[in-house]
C-alpha cells in the first residue's frame, strides 16, 4: 500500500496532483509550523500572459504556528477574493474549460474556511473529486496525535499506522530522510519527480509550473491525467 504525507497547499502545481494519484492513501500533513513564503497560501496563475504570484491574506501568520491554527484574514478576504476572481475572468475567460473551472474556483473561494488549512485542503478535494482520483484522503492532526516524534519518525509512525509498504515524498524530502531508516521498518522510499509538462495557453511562449487552475482551464480530465502520470520515483 502507497502512501504520501504532504502539507497542504491552496491549488498547488501539477506535481501535487501527481503524488495523490500516485499512492492509495494520501495524508494533509496540518498539524506541523507554517512555512512563510511558501506555497501553502501562495501560487502562480498567468495574468496579461505573465505568471503572477497571488498570495491569500492571513492573519498573523508565522512559523511559530501550526497550519491548521493559522488563520484567514477576515478583514482582507472578502476583497482579495473578489480581485482574484475578476483577475481569473479577466485573464482566462478564453479558455476552452473557464465556465466549469471558474465555477470549482468559484465554490473553493465561497466554503466556509477560517484557516488556511480548511481552504487549501478544500481546494485540492474539489480538484481531486473534478478529476476523479480514487485517493484516500485523511487529516493527520485528526488520525495519529504523533506530534511528539521527530520528523522522520512521525512519518514511520503514519506508515506503520496505515500499514503502509511504500511511503512516497517529494523531492526535496531527500536530504532529509534516509532510505535505509525506512527499509529497516519494511518500508520502501521514494521521492517523486515530475517531468516537463507542456500544452496549449492563450499566449505563444508556455509557461510552466503554474497552479493547477492553469492547467484545468486549458485541458481535458483525460488529459490532465496523462500530464498526472509524467513523473519518476527515485
Amino acid at each position: 500500500m502507497k502512501i504520501a504525507v504532504m502539507q497542504p497547499y491552496f491549488m498547488p502545481y501539477i506535481g501535487y496532483y501527481q503524488m495523490i494519484k500516485a499512492v492509495d492513501k494520501f495524508v494533509f500533513y496540518e498539524d506541523v509550523n507554517f512555512i512563510k513564503q511558501g506555497w501553502i497560501n501562495r501560487n502562480r496563475i498567468m495574468v496579461n500572459n505573465k505568471d503572477f504570484l497571488f498570495t491569500i491574506p492571513l492573519d498573523k501568520a508565522n512559523s511559530f504556528l501550526l497550519i491548521k491554527d493559522t488563520l484567514i484574514n477576515e478583514k482582507f478576504y472578502d476583497s482579495w477574493k473578489r480581485k482574484f476572481l475578476q483577475s481569473i475572468g479577466q485573464n482566462y475567460k478564453k479558455a476552452p474549460n473557464f465556465i466549469v473551472i471558474n465555477d470549482l474556483v468559484n465554490k473553493v473561494l465561497n466554503a466556509k474556511c477560517t484557516t488556511i488549512s480548511e481552504l487549501a485542503i478544500e481546494s485540492i478535494l474539489a480538484t481531486s473529486r473534478y478529476l476523479g482520483l480514487k485517493t484516500e484522503f485523511f487529516i493527520s492532526s485528526e488520525r495519529y496525535q504523533n506530534k511528539n516524534l521527530g520528523r522522520q519518525e512521525r512519518l514511520l509512525d503514519i506508515c506503520k499506522k496505515e500499514n503502509a509498504t511504500h511511503y512516497i515524498n517529494a523531492l526535496g524530502g531527500q536530504d532529509l530522510y534516509n532510505k535505509e531508516s525506512f527499509k529497516e521498518r519494511g518500508i520502501v522510499l521514494s521521492f517523486i519527480k515530475t517531468l516537463p509538462v507542456n500544452y496549449k495557453q492563450l499566449n505563444d511562449e508556455f509557461i510552466p509550473w503554474l497552479s493547477i487552475i492553469d492547467v484545468l482551464m486549458f485541458n481535458s480530465v483525460d488529459e490532465v491525467h496523462e500530464m498526472l502520470d509524467k513523473f519518476e520515483l527515485c
